[in-house]
């Protein structure tokens, strides 16, 4: 029985783009494409250019890995990933979400541990790029004052994001930001001191911000981008926490767009 046509034209861009990013034989696609010969010709120039294809879109996502790897670290880098995790649809600009991991579980990087959450902080901010928008204002921030916080739970807007590392990664971040002579002295300090950070990830109109979380703060505001009901982020707060300081700085950032009740 013949596939419906919507089918068979999604398993031909799957399998486009298999031939494509793995390498595979351009025969794979006979009887798939219209013009066999042309597009085999146009299959392995495309080919050739796959490695710079990657790494243009990597570098798009991780500019401050890229800085820090170096140029031709980085090209190898991605040519080596997009073998091994190559894009399963068409929009590039989409592709690289597990670079983080990726660079983990490389062994020729163990000697840079801060580079995976570097990556996650980069990634978060590319994808915040992108989110979609929200309404103005703060919607239902009346229900605080007349509704049982188990009940609850605050939103935050599209894009938000919270990478928590044992790395200073928003001073490396910030300092790869900056055309200050002086950028590189904070992250040597926090290096030093062996500084754990936090950022947290959000959209500000069209730009992206990043900003550091306190410590006294990290576990709430993790519970909160989770849709944890307001009573038990209160509750795994821990000691120390004040709701009303977080509260104001979450409204000043932008990055808090309201409440809403919980489902029945």
């Amino acid at each position: 029985m013949m596939k419906p046509a919507h089918e068979r034209e999604a398993l031909r861009q799957q399998m486009m783009l298999r031939a494509i990013w793995r390498d595979a034989r351009p025969g794979v696609l006979a009887g798939w494409t219209r013009d066999g010969e042309r597009f085999t010709r146009g299959l392995q120039a495309y080919q050739a250019n796959a490695g710079a294809l990657a790494e243009r879109a990597l570098a798009a996502a991780y500019p401050t890995v890229q800085q820090l790897l170096g140029e031709e670290s980085f090209a190898a880098l991605a040519r080596i990933f997009w073998q091994d995790q190559p894009p399963e649809r068409g929009d590039v600009a989409a592709w690289g979400d597990g670079l983080p991991a990726f660079v983990e579980g490389d062994a020729q990087l163990a000697s840079e541990p801060y580079l995976a959450d570097l990556a996650r902080l980069e990634w978060a901010l590319h994808l915040a790029q992108s989110a979609a928008d929200s309404e103005p204002g703060v919607q239902g921030l009346e229900r605080l004052a007349d509704t049982d916080p188990d009940r609850l739970r605050l939103l935050a807007r599209p894009g938000t994001a919270l990478v928590a590392s044992a790395h200073p990664v928003l001073t490396i971040w910030q300092a790869h930001r900056s055309s200050d002579a002086e950028r590189f002295v904070p992250v040597r300090a926090a290096f030093a001191e062996g500084r754990a950070e936090a950022a947290l990830v959000w959209r500000e109109g069209w730009r992206v911000r990043a900003g550091a979380v306190a410590a006294l703060d990290l576990a709430f505001t993790r519970a909160v981008l989770a849709g944890t009901p307001l009573a038990a982020a209160l509750a795994g707060a821990g000691a120390g926490f004040s709701f009303e300081p977080w509260l104001i700085g979450a409204l000043q950032q932008g990055w808090l767009a309201g409440a809403e009740d919980l489902p029945t």
